[in-house]
């Protein structure tokens, strides 16, 4: 849980919607700073009538205010007022004069955050304040793009006051790639026509091959213009570049992929425009792509390992078939087996993108494959899964699957040889420890000593070698088998 979840919920004045709305505004905390080249905070308020903050964020572009975190604190005497105001009055309230913080002078401006808007005639109930603090002490002569940025912004305050930002149908912010206003900010007007385009934004889509100047244009006119007729587009890249819905969308020409990011900008309701965010993502996308192609490579050798695998224990199968002694009959079913259970891991892992696997699935195969195998003509063997193993990386889901074939092979083919029984595994997982107990209603250990044969080598092997886990075989003569093994979950982790 997110220390604004854990705040909201220590004060229990809030419902789960108000702390969703309260989430989603914090995650455009970074978006609200940068415009506004100060410092965001969020605040809540407490049983006792105070205020305490459950988000902060600093501009990237310009001085923070706050060198120390300030959420979880309540708030300060010099911003007691503004805060109090536009939570009671539901409007926005700004400092008279510039506040003191730490021997720097500051502008304050509380926002009421409103997550419903109000019906004609009634006062809005805020949820919660939002407030900015700029730092006067680095004032400088604004340039029109900083101009334009403020502009945005208060366009942005009004609406977050009005219950209309963020807006909940809105896609979440991606993990990698995001646009933000230092990556290029374009303003549109009502009819979607350009009245300002930051440089950086400007050089995103020169870099596409728009070589005029982009205010003044429409941005959908200009996105035409540079997309190939050939190439397949987004279906909501004109919803994006009108600046109608809060969406997002990549572009795509000669070679170069921007992602853009509308914001529409409201009045009470009403639209007059939006901001859209561009960033030049190429080398974003194309690592990707990388990845995906990676991806697919690496699947394709566990389907061509599966395959080989397969082909190996199908010829282990016919020698077995054809050979006469017993014993080399016994030894080659045996390989055949231990190669099928390897082969279900790739199989498992040729499916999916992700190096893991769930291994309650690969168990599931590689049991039936046990009992269909495993079975002597006068044994007849029911099996039990219980509990679940979850998911383990696909390093150790191989020598897993193997180790525990040869353990329910041993319990089948040793402790229910010539008669009827029950074969149990039983999955125990905790953040520390996998704990697998297979348990049969067999013969049990002879004088209680443990088998040294080929299979109990390989176990021990696997086991203790490769898993760095521990197996302990428990069970006297006539009252069954159980065999106990324990793997630290470390290296699961992460």
């Amino acid at each position: 849980m997110s220390t604004l979840s854990d705040l909201a919920q220590a004060q229990g004045c809030l419902a789960d919607e108000d702390v969703e709305w309260l989430h989603r505004l914090s995650g455009d905390g970074q978006l609200l700073a940068d415009l506004a080249s100060a410092d965001i905070v969020i605040w809540i308020a407490t049983a006792d009538g105070s205020f305490v903050a459950v988000a902060h964020t600093r501009p990237s572009g310009a001085a923070t205010l706050f060198y120390r975190d300030i959420v979880g604190e309540r708030v300060r005497p010099q911003w007691r007022t503004q805060v109090h105001g536009a939570f009671a009055e539901a409007e926005i309230v700004d400092s008279a004069n510039p506040d003191w913080f730490e021997e720097t002078p500051t502008r304050v401006r509380a926002v009421p955050i409103v997550r419903t808007r109000a019906k004609d005639g009634e006062r809005a109930k805020p949820i919660g304040v939002l407030t900015r603090h700029t730092n006067l002490g680095e004032a400088r002569t604004p340039s029109r793009q900083q101009i334009t940025f403020n502009e945005a912004v208060d366009d942005l305050f009004g609406m977050i006051g009005g219950g209309e930002f963020p807006d909940l149908s809105a896609p979440t912010s991606p993990r990698r790639g995001a646009p933000r206003a230092s990556d290029g900010l374009i303003r549109i007007d009502v009819d979607g026509v350009v009245t300002f385009a930051s440089p950086n934004a400007l050089s995103a889509f020169n870099r596409m091959g728009f070589d005029e100047e982009l205010e003044g244009e429409s941005l959908v006119e200009v996105t035409t213009r540079i997309v190939p007729p050939a190439r397949q587009v987004d279906e909501s890249l004109p919803v994006v570049v009108t600046g109608r819905a809060p969406w997002r969308t990549d572009v795509e020409a000669r070679g170069v992929t921007v992602s853009l990011r509308a914001i529409p900008l409201k009045d009470h309701g009403t639209r007059i425009g939006a901001i859209v965010l561009c960033r030049d993502v190429s080398e974003l996308r194309h690592q990707e792509q990388e990845l995906i192609t990676k991806d697919a490579t690496i699947r394709e050798i566990h389907h061509r390992v599966k395959n080989n695998l397969q082909t190996v224990a199908s010829l282990l199968r016919i020698q077995a078939r054809r050979t006469h002694s017993e014993e080399a009959r016994d030894a080659l079913t045996q390989a055949m087996r231990r190669v099928e259970s390897i082969a279900v891991v790739h199989d498992t892992l040729a499916g999916g993108l992700a190096q893991k696997v769930d291994f309650d699935e690969v168990f599931a195969r590689v049991l039936k494959l046990v009992a269909e195998v495993a079975s002597a003509p006068n044994t007849r063997a029911r099996t039990q899964s219980t509990g679940r193993f979850g998911v383990l990386p696909s390093e150790y889901a191989t020598p897993l699957a193997l180790a525990l074939t040869e353990v329910v092979t041993n319990a089948v083919e040793h402790g229910l040889a010539g008669q009827e029984g029950m074969v149990t595994i039983e999955a125990q997982r905790t953040d520390e420890n996998l704990r697998v107990i297979v348990s049969d209603t067999g013969h049990g250990l002879v004088e209680g000593r443990i088998g040294q044969g080929l299979g109990t080598q390989i176990i021990r092997t696997l086991i203790q070698g490769e898993l760095g886990g521990t197996i302990v075989w428990q069970g006297a003569e006539g009252e069954g088998t159980v065999v106990t093994i324990d793997l630290p979950m470390r290296w699961v982790k992460g």
